[in-house]
């Protein structure tokens, strides 16, 4: 185990290397309002951080409290190892990491006007005005007042004025919502994982015959809604699957364990213990830790794991036998 050393400091600027802060890292006078904040390589912070700046070269970085900065959060594009936010990260301005290396984490929601994201795991929604993401899971919501732009992506669910789609994107929930129709070249796919098997696959079991991914036609399975009062009239598009999962909904879907996964990912340290969903293919307790929800939801985006395609067949005996 790496060997970290304590450091108490009173600079305008902080730079930590192989550095254990015990607390938070707070302004305390005028002059501290515009400290940087620079973690080198190898830094634990066990409290908050407030930073005009805060820039992260290198990994191993974990953040234990809640962070703000007023210009900027930058990590560094040949970053390197994890770095790990386990509460909220917000900023007045921009939240920025093109690092193709680092495996960066965000165990809660982020919150800034200008976000743009690669590889990396969020736990909770990411809220902003302009919202690029390259590579990401996001197990929330991706929630922007202007654009998203998301190439090979899973998230949540979405809801935009303006977005432009590349790649392959995998939705969580049911639909998704824009006001403009998607920009999006013809080679993107778009695939609804509210109905696949993902307790099946975390655990490496096989997955129900019932289950599967399905694909979204964004010209059939968009629904274009008018909204109205005395003085607005705004419309707004969905992308969803709703009426098959009300269908499937009506089967046993409760064996897929999707919510409690989800949920478990969502919640990520705020969880008080570890949750477990049973035993996996090796016959060992699969148990839901951020880590491993994490590689999961990475190896079905890059194509690790293969989710089925669901054919969209059912016995309807099964489903008036429950009426």
């Amino acid at each position: 185990m790496k060997e970290y050393k304590e450091l108490r400091f009173n600079e305008t600027n902080i730079q930590l290397k192989d550095n254990l802060v015990k607390g938070s890292i707070l302004p305390e006078k005028i002059s501290e309002l515009n400290r940087t904040i620079t973690i080198q390589e190898n830094a634990i912070i066990e409290g908050p951080v407030y930073a005009h700046k805060l820039e992260i070269q290198n990994g191993e970085a974990d953040i234990h409290g809640a962070v703000f900065t007023h210009l900027e959060l930058y990590v560094n594009s040949e970053a390197r190892g994890n770095v790990i936010f386990r509460k909220s990260v917000g900023s007045a301005n921009t939240v920025i990491s093109r690092a193709q290396e680092c495996k960066l984490s965000f165990y809660s929601d982020i919150n800034a006007k200008k976000i743009s994201l690669c590889n990396a795991f969020v736990a909770g929604s990411i809220y902003g005005d302009e919202i690029s993401l390259e590579n990401c899971v996001v197990v929330g919501g991706v929630f922007a007042t202007q654009t998203i732009d998301l190439n090979n992506c899973i998230v949540g669910t979405f809801n935009t004025p303006s977005i432009t789609a590349a790649g392959s994107i995998y939705l969580l929930l049911p639909s998704a919502f824009s006001i403009e129709k998607i920009n999006t070249p013809l080679t993107t796919k778009f695939y609804n994982l509210s109905l696949a098997d993902l307790g099946s696959l975390y655990k490496g079991l096989p997955q129900d015959a019932s289950s599967g991914k399905i694909e979204i036609n964004i010209e059939n399975d968009e629904i274009k809604t008018t909204l109205t009062d005395d003085e607005v009239q705004k419309s707004l598009r969905s992308y969803t699957v709703i009426g098959k999962v009300l269908a499937a909904d009506l089967l046993d879907t409760d064996k897929f364990q999707n919510h409690f996964l989800l949920t478990a990912a969502s919640l990520g340290s705020q969880l008080l213990k570890t949750y477990d969903i049973g035993m996996d293919v090796n016959g060992e307790t699969a148990m839901l830790t951020s880590e491993k929800i994490r590689d999961f939801f990475f190896d079905v985006l890059y194509g690790k794991i293969e989710v089925n395609e669901m054919t969209g067949n059912f016995d309807i005996s099964q489903i008036t036998g429950k009426l």
